[in-house]
Protein backbone atom coordinates (compact mmCIF):
# COMPACT_ATOMS: atom_id res chain seq x y z
CA UNK A 1 0.00 0.00 0.00
CA UNK A 2 1.65 3.60 -1.02
CA UNK A 3 0.10 6.96 0.53
CA UNK A 4 0.32 10.39 -0.64
CA UNK A 5 0.89 12.85 2.12
CA UNK A 6 0.92 16.83 2.03
CA UNK A 7 0.96 18.58 5.36
CA UNK A 8 0.89 22.41 5.37
CA UNK A 9 1.38 24.94 8.49
CA UNK A 10 0.83 28.53 7.67
CA UNK A 11 1.99 30.84 10.17
CA UNK A 12 0.29 34.45 9.70
CA UNK A 13 1.27 37.66 11.90
CA UNK A 14 -0.29 40.70 12.95
CA UNK A 15 2.56 42.87 11.40
CA UNK A 16 5.60 41.97 10.10
CA UNK A 17 7.89 40.43 11.83
CA UNK A 18 12.21 40.05 10.99
CA UNK A 19 12.90 36.99 11.75
CA UNK A 20 11.54 32.84 11.89
CA UNK A 21 13.73 30.54 13.07
CA UNK A 22 11.91 26.90 13.04
CA UNK A 23 12.50 23.75 13.87
CA UNK A 24 10.78 21.14 12.06
CA UNK A 25 9.54 17.12 12.20
CA UNK A 26 7.65 16.25 9.16
CA UNK A 27 9.19 13.49 7.47
CA UNK A 28 7.64 10.13 8.00
CA UNK A 29 10.29 7.58 9.26
CA UNK A 30 11.53 4.77 6.88
CA UNK A 31 11.72 1.61 9.10
CA UNK A 32 10.25 -1.58 9.93
CA UNK A 33 7.03 -2.68 7.45
CA UNK A 34 7.10 1.42 6.51
CA UNK A 35 9.54 2.35 3.55
CA UNK A 36 9.76 6.48 2.73
CA UNK A 37 9.84 6.48 -0.83
CA UNK A 38 9.71 10.44 -1.95
CA UNK A 39 9.91 13.63 0.62
CA UNK A 40 10.13 17.04 -0.22
CA UNK A 41 9.86 20.91 2.16
CA UNK A 42 8.92 23.84 0.96
CA UNK A 43 8.68 27.25 2.64
CA UNK A 44 7.31 30.46 1.15
CA UNK A 45 9.23 32.81 1.40
CA UNK A 46 12.08 31.02 0.55
CA UNK A 47 14.73 29.61 3.34
CA UNK A 48 17.84 27.53 2.85
CA UNK A 49 17.37 24.47 4.89
CA UNK A 50 19.64 21.83 7.00
CA UNK A 51 19.09 18.56 8.39
CA UNK A 52 19.91 16.47 10.79
CA UNK A 53 18.94 13.03 12.96
CA UNK A 54 18.31 13.00 15.99
CA UNK A 55 18.95 10.39 18.60
CA UNK A 56 15.31 8.55 18.23
CA UNK A 57 16.33 8.24 14.27
CA UNK A 58 13.76 10.79 13.98
CA UNK A 59 15.20 13.53 10.84
CA UNK A 60 15.24 17.31 12.14
CA UNK A 61 15.17 20.11 9.52
CA UNK A 62 15.25 23.73 10.62
CA UNK A 63 16.37 26.84 9.13
CA UNK A 64 16.65 30.82 10.08
CA UNK A 65 14.30 32.91 8.02
CA UNK A 66 15.75 36.72 7.86
CA UNK A 67 14.05 38.79 5.91
CA UNK A 68 10.49 40.55 6.75
CA UNK A 69 7.32 38.82 6.12
CA UNK A 70 3.67 38.72 7.75
CA UNK A 71 3.31 35.41 6.74
CA UNK A 72 5.09 31.92 6.55
CA UNK A 73 4.07 28.69 4.94
CA UNK A 74 5.52 25.08 5.41
CA UNK A 75 4.62 22.40 3.05
CA UNK A 76 5.47 18.67 3.29
CA UNK A 77 5.23 16.44 0.66
CA UNK A 78 5.61 12.47 1.12
CA UNK A 79 5.56 9.41 -0.68
CA UNK A 80 5.34 6.08 2.07
CA UNK A 81 4.83 2.80 1.44
CA UNK A 82 3.12 -0.01 4.02
CA UNK A 83 4.33 -3.27 4.29
CA UNK A 84 2.16 -6.37 5.62
CA UNK A 85 2.93 -6.31 9.89
CA UNK A 86 3.50 -9.28 11.80
CA UNK A 87 0.85 -10.66 13.67
CA UNK A 88 0.85 -10.15 17.64
CA UNK A 89 -0.03 -13.37 19.46
CA UNK A 90 -2.84 -13.29 21.96
CA UNK A 91 -0.78 -12.94 24.75
CA UNK A 92 2.93 -13.34 26.15
CA UNK A 93 3.90 -15.80 28.71
CA UNK A 94 3.81 -15.44 32.51
CA UNK A 95 7.63 -14.62 32.48
CA UNK A 96 7.62 -11.70 30.36
CA UNK A 97 7.33 -9.42 33.07
CA UNK A 98 11.02 -10.12 34.43
CA UNK A 99 12.54 -10.14 30.85
CA UNK A 100 12.28 -6.23 32.20
CA UNK A 101 16.08 -6.35 33.77
CA UNK A 102 19.50 -4.64 32.50
CA UNK A 103 20.10 -7.69 29.92
CA UNK A 104 17.03 -6.70 27.97
CA UNK A 105 16.61 -2.88 28.44
CA UNK A 106 19.13 0.01 27.17
CA UNK A 107 19.32 3.51 27.55
CA UNK A 108 16.43 4.77 24.46
CA UNK A 109 14.55 2.22 26.90
CA UNK A 110 14.89 3.81 30.40
CA UNK A 111 14.66 7.23 28.67
CA UNK A 112 11.23 5.94 27.62
CA UNK A 113 9.92 4.88 31.56
CA UNK A 114 10.74 8.57 32.96
CA UNK A 115 8.22 11.35 33.77
CA UNK A 116 8.58 13.47 31.01
CA UNK A 117 6.64 17.02 30.64
CA UNK A 118 3.35 15.80 29.38
CA UNK A 119 3.60 12.17 30.75
CA UNK A 120 3.85 12.03 34.38
CA UNK A 121 1.62 11.02 37.57
CA UNK A 122 -0.53 13.35 39.28
CA UNK A 123 -3.61 13.29 41.27
CA UNK A 124 -6.02 13.15 39.32
CA UNK A 125 -4.25 10.17 37.00
CA UNK A 126 -4.35 8.40 40.72
CA UNK A 127 -7.74 8.79 40.65
CA UNK A 128 -8.97 7.97 37.56
CA UNK A 129 -6.64 4.72 37.42
CA UNK A 130 -8.52 3.83 41.29
CA UNK A 131 -11.86 4.10 39.82
CA UNK A 132 -10.35 2.55 36.57
CA UNK A 133 -9.15 -0.55 38.86
CA UNK A 134 -5.79 0.18 36.50
CA UNK A 135 -3.24 0.73 39.65
CA UNK A 136 -2.03 -3.29 39.05
CA UNK A 137 -1.48 -4.54 35.53
CA UNK A 138 -3.88 -7.39 34.24
CA UNK A 139 -1.93 -10.79 33.22
CA UNK A 140 0.88 -10.64 30.74
CA UNK A 141 2.01 -6.94 29.52
CA UNK A 142 0.71 -7.31 26.39
CA UNK A 143 -3.26 -9.07 27.68
CA UNK A 144 -2.45 -5.14 30.32
CA UNK A 145 -1.68 -2.99 27.66
CA UNK A 146 -4.51 -3.90 25.67
CA UNK A 147 -6.32 -3.62 28.24
CA UNK A 148 -5.54 -0.39 29.25
CA UNK A 149 -6.20 0.96 25.67
CA UNK A 150 -9.68 -0.20 25.80
CA UNK A 151 -10.27 1.49 29.15
CA UNK A 152 -9.11 5.00 27.68
CA UNK A 153 -11.20 4.53 24.37
CA UNK A 154 -14.23 3.99 26.49
CA UNK A 155 -13.59 6.17 29.56
CA UNK A 156 -13.06 9.18 27.50
CA UNK A 157 -15.10 11.78 24.92
CA UNK A 158 -12.88 12.35 21.43
CA UNK A 159 -13.53 16.39 21.43
CA UNK A 160 -11.42 19.28 20.31
CA UNK A 161 -10.92 22.22 21.51
CA UNK A 162 -11.43 21.15 25.34
CA UNK A 163 -7.69 21.00 25.16
CA UNK A 164 -4.43 22.69 23.73
CA UNK A 165 -1.34 21.64 22.31
CA UNK A 166 0.54 22.37 25.71
CA UNK A 167 -2.51 21.43 28.21
CA UNK A 168 -1.56 19.12 30.61
CA UNK A 169 -3.24 15.96 30.99
CA UNK A 170 -5.37 16.86 33.97
CA UNK A 171 -7.57 18.62 32.32
CA UNK A 172 -8.67 16.01 29.81
CA UNK A 173 -8.98 13.39 33.10
CA UNK A 174 -11.04 16.01 34.83
CA UNK A 175 -13.05 16.61 31.82
CA UNK A 176 -13.51 13.23 30.56
CA UNK A 177 -12.61 15.08 27.44
CA UNK A 178 -9.89 15.46 24.88
CA UNK A 179 -7.70 14.39 21.74
CA UNK A 180 -5.59 11.64 20.61
CA UNK A 181 -2.63 13.70 22.12
CA UNK A 182 -4.14 13.52 25.46
CA UNK A 183 -5.04 9.99 25.12
CA UNK A 184 -1.50 8.85 23.81
CA UNK A 185 -0.23 11.16 27.61
CA UNK A 186 -2.31 9.42 29.73
CA UNK A 187 -1.67 5.94 28.76
CA UNK A 188 2.05 6.47 28.69
CA UNK A 189 2.01 7.60 31.92
CA UNK A 190 0.09 5.06 33.06
CA UNK A 191 2.22 2.22 31.12
CA UNK A 192 5.53 3.88 32.26
CA UNK A 193 4.02 3.95 36.18
CA UNK A 194 3.65 -0.12 35.63
CA UNK A 195 7.37 -0.61 34.26
CA UNK A 196 6.91 -0.56 30.93
CA UNK A 197 9.22 1.68 28.24
CA UNK A 198 6.44 3.47 26.29
CA UNK A 199 6.88 6.38 23.64
CA UNK A 200 5.22 9.05 21.92
CA UNK A 201 4.34 8.48 18.06
CA UNK A 202 3.71 11.34 15.90
CA UNK A 203 2.20 11.02 12.57
CA UNK A 204 -0.88 10.58 10.33
CA UNK A 205 -3.88 8.30 10.06
CA UNK A 206 -6.20 7.01 6.79
CA UNK A 207 -9.82 7.38 7.62
CA UNK A 208 -11.57 6.94 4.21
CA UNK A 209 -13.65 4.26 5.11
CA UNK A 210 -13.09 3.65 8.94
CA UNK A 211 -15.22 5.10 11.87
CA UNK A 212 -12.16 6.85 13.86
CA UNK A 213 -13.04 9.46 16.46
CA UNK A 214 -9.87 11.23 15.63
CA UNK A 215 -9.97 14.01 12.53
CA UNK A 216 -8.78 13.36 9.20
CA UNK A 217 -7.76 16.57 8.45
CA UNK A 218 -5.20 16.80 11.07
CA UNK A 219 -1.83 14.68 12.53
CA UNK A 220 -2.43 11.76 14.59
CA UNK A 221 -0.66 10.63 17.72
CA UNK A 222 -0.79 7.38 19.44
CA UNK A 223 2.15 5.07 21.35
CA UNK A 224 4.32 2.10 21.07
CA UNK A 225 5.53 -0.03 24.30
CA UNK A 226 8.76 -1.99 24.36
CA UNK A 227 7.90 -5.69 25.34
CA UNK A 228 11.27 -8.05 24.98
CA UNK A 229 9.97 -11.21 23.36
CA UNK A 230 8.38 -8.31 20.68
CA UNK A 231 10.45 -4.87 20.13
CA UNK A 232 8.45 -2.17 20.25
CA UNK A 233 4.22 -2.54 19.98
CA UNK A 234 2.07 0.00 18.74
CA UNK A 235 -1.44 1.10 20.38
CA UNK A 236 -4.26 3.70 19.45
CA UNK A 237 -6.16 4.64 22.70
CA UNK A 238 -7.69 7.22 20.39
CA UNK A 239 -9.72 4.08 18.30
CA UNK A 240 -9.07 1.72 20.17
CA UNK A 241 -6.89 -0.40 17.34
CA UNK A 242 -3.65 -1.81 16.67
CA UNK A 243 -1.41 0.95 14.56
CA UNK A 244 -1.16 -0.97 11.31
CA UNK A 245 -1.40 -0.21 7.28
CA UNK A 246 -3.22 2.91 7.88
CA UNK A 247 -0.63 4.70 10.21
CA UNK A 248 2.05 6.41 9.39
CA UNK A 249 5.30 6.93 11.53
CA UNK A 250 6.87 10.33 11.26
CA UNK A 251 8.24 10.48 14.46
CA UNK A 252 8.96 9.30 18.17
CA UNK A 253 9.87 10.65 21.66
CA UNK A 254 9.05 10.93 25.45
CA UNK A 255 6.00 12.77 24.70
CA UNK A 256 4.58 15.58 22.64
CA UNK A 257 7.12 17.92 23.40
CA UNK A 258 9.86 15.81 22.36
CA UNK A 259 8.06 15.92 18.08
CA UNK A 260 5.79 18.59 17.55
CA UNK A 261 6.08 19.09 13.36
CA UNK A 262 7.11 22.75 13.89
CA UNK A 263 8.76 24.34 16.76
CA UNK A 264 10.41 28.09 16.74
CA UNK A 265 10.48 31.41 17.56
CA UNK A 266 10.02 35.33 15.66
CA UNK A 267 11.39 38.44 16.49
CA UNK A 268 9.04 41.18 16.08
CA UNK A 269 5.60 42.80 18.10
CA UNK A 270 3.15 40.89 16.55
CA UNK A 271 0.73 37.89 17.09
CA UNK A 272 0.28 34.85 15.28
CA UNK A 273 -2.30 32.33 13.83
CA UNK A 274 -1.43 29.05 12.53
CA UNK A 275 -3.74 26.82 9.99
CA UNK A 276 -2.98 23.42 9.03
CA UNK A 277 -4.04 21.30 6.93
CA UNK A 278 -3.34 17.34 6.11
CA UNK A 279 -4.59 15.40 3.17
CA UNK A 280 -3.38 11.33 3.12
CA UNK A 281 -4.46 9.47 0.34
CA UNK A 282 -3.95 6.07 -1.43
CA UNK A 283 -1.75 6.40 -4.71
CA UNK A 284 -0.04 3.82 -7.14
CA UNK A 285 3.09 2.90 -6.47
CA UNK A 286 6.30 5.91 -7.70
CA UNK A 287 7.23 4.74 -11.33
CA UNK A 288 10.92 3.39 -10.76
CA UNK A 289 13.57 4.83 -12.79
CA UNK A 290 14.05 2.04 -14.80
CA UNK A 291 10.62 2.19 -16.33
CA UNK A 292 10.91 6.12 -16.18
CA UNK A 293 13.59 6.28 -18.72
CA UNK A 294 13.11 5.65 -22.39
CA UNK A 295 15.52 4.80 -25.01
CA UNK A 296 16.38 7.15 -27.46
CA UNK A 297 18.52 5.71 -29.55
CA UNK A 298 19.06 1.98 -29.66
CA UNK A 299 22.31 0.22 -29.86
CA UNK A 300 23.03 -0.94 -33.67
CA UNK A 301 22.10 -4.99 -33.75
CA UNK A 302 25.03 -5.48 -35.82
CA UNK A 303 28.77 -5.12 -34.42
CA UNK A 304 30.39 -1.47 -35.86
CA UNK A 305 32.44 -1.69 -38.91
CA UNK A 306 36.15 -1.24 -37.11
CA UNK A 307 37.89 2.11 -38.47
CA UNK A 308 40.68 1.55 -40.50
CA UNK A 309 43.32 2.15 -37.74
CA UNK A 310 41.46 -0.64 -36.21
CA UNK A 311 41.80 -3.13 -39.29
CA UNK A 312 45.37 -2.80 -39.16
CA UNK A 313 45.87 -3.65 -36.05
CA UNK A 314 44.17 -6.74 -36.15
CA UNK A 315 45.88 -8.00 -39.06
CA UNK A 316 49.14 -6.71 -37.35
CA UNK A 317 47.73 -9.25 -34.12
CA UNK A 318 46.75 -12.32 -36.46
CA UNK A 319 49.76 -12.23 -38.58
CA UNK A 320 51.73 -12.44 -34.94
CA UNK A 321 49.33 -15.15 -34.06
CA UNK A 322 50.26 -16.85 -36.85
CA UNK A 323 54.08 -16.88 -36.68
CA UNK A 324 53.90 -17.76 -33.10
CA UNK A 325 52.16 -20.80 -33.80
CA UNK A 326 54.45 -21.87 -37.21
CA UNK A 327 57.57 -20.93 -34.54
CA UNK A 328 56.07 -24.10 -32.84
Amino acid sequence: MFYSIRHVNLFRYSAPVRESVMELRMQPRSEGPQTLRSFQISTNPRAQLYAYTDHLGNAVYHFNLLREHEELRIEAQAVVEIGAFPELPEKLDALEWGRYNSYNLHDDHYDMLGHSKFARPSPELLSFMTIADLEKPAGDPLTALRHLQRTIYDSFEYKSGVTEVHSPIEVALEQRLGVCQDFAHIMIAIARGWGIPTRYVSGYLHHKGSRDRSRADATHAWVESYLPSLGWVGFDPTNNIAPRERHIRAAVGRDYADVPPTRGTYKGGADSELSIAVSLEPTAAPVRHEDFLKVARPMSATPPTPSMPERLYLQQQQQQQQQQQQQQ
